[in-house]
């Protein structure tokens, strides 16, 4: 058994000038986590043995609704609830090898209306995970408030026989109160790499004012935009058949499988829709690709 601690160490950026409110408004956080497989007699345990923070950032505490030998479920925690102009979120995990891990958060993702400076948030997200490692990045959605402004950056590194499922949802405006998300721009980068070898590279800018906001060949006007990763799969066609034959027909989405990387791609405007589809697609991928049935971490269901 690891004894762990949660550290909270020294702000990581250059420049910490979290009360300012002009043009220089800066306010970082930070969340670096690791896991490592324990061996306890003839059982394989996967343990939380690194976790440090700054700034309001945090991890409740490891649950194994799978059983001890089980994946280890960590949710994280941003009590601001969501990022304004001059947030700068770092979330860094690794995942040792021969270690199972699912990384999930308890609600959804708010991004504000930039301030009157107009200055932008950031958000960066560093996976790491080793051979024989297994990692599923599940959070809730994110919702951009009109007028947002800001960049989100995903980084995921893995190793020869590295496995990885994840998803990332992003929902436009405020369709509930009719406020549509008519100003501002946001950035969604991701780089997915195995053997320092890219394989996944995609740049999304998100302007309302662009053409290709409204335009048939480009978002069309789709207020959800989501993509699930599935990476380590050792039957792609298979997965591929099994969500073309399972998932529903009518759902705004799209598979394919280019360089080892499996992509499920949705764009609609339900952001229950997107949900559903997501859960239902892990359901039918989690046990081609680890061998076990899908779990429903418990903090969906509160």
């Amino acid at each position: 058994m690891t004894n762990l601690s949660f550290v909270p160490v020294q702000n990581p950026a250059t420049t910490d000038s979290g009360h300012r409110f002009d043009t220089s408004r800066h306010w970082a956080a930070s969340l670096t986590l690791g896991f490592s497989a324990f061996t306890e007699g003839d059982t394989s345990i996967t343990r939380m043995n690194i976790a440090r923070h700054y700034g309001p950032l945090r991890v409740q505490r490891p649950f194994y609704p799978e059983g001890r030998d089980g994946c280890c479920h960590v949710y994280i925690l941003h009590p601001p609830g969501g990022l304004v102009s001059g947030d700068a979120l770092n979330i860094d995990v690794s995942v040792e090898e021969d270690a199972h891990t699912l990384v999930t958060t308890p609600s959804a993702n708010k991004l504000y209306r930039a301030d009157s400076n107009d200055v932008a948030w950031s958000q960066i997200t560093n996976l790491k995970v080793a051979n024989g490692a297994t990692l599923e990045w599940l959070p809730q959605e994110s919702l951009a408030f009109d007028g947002s402004r800001g960049q989100q950056t995903f980084n995921i590194d893995l190793a020869e026989n590295a496995k990885c499922l994840g998803w990332e949802i992003l929902c436009l405006g405020r369709p509930a109160s009719n406020i549509p998300f008519a100003t501002g721009q946001l950035e969604q980068r991701f780089q997915l790499s195995r053997n320092g070898q890219p394989l996944w590279l995609e740049r999304q800018t998100i302007d309302p004012n662009h053409p290709r906001f409204t335009g048939k060949w480009g978002q069309g006007g789709s207020t959800v935009h989501a993509t699930l990763w599935t990476v380590g799969l050792s039957d792609p066609d298979q997965a591929i058949t099994a969500l073309r034959e399972q998932l529903p027909t009518a759902n705004h989405w799209a598979v394919t499988y280019r360089r080892g990387v499996l992509l499920l791609r949705y764009l609609g405007d339900d952001r229950n829709q997107v949900w559903a589809l997501f859960q239902q697609a892990r359901d039918i991928l989690r046990p081609l690709l680890t061998g076990h049935q899908a779990t429903v971490p418990r903090i969906w269901l509160t």
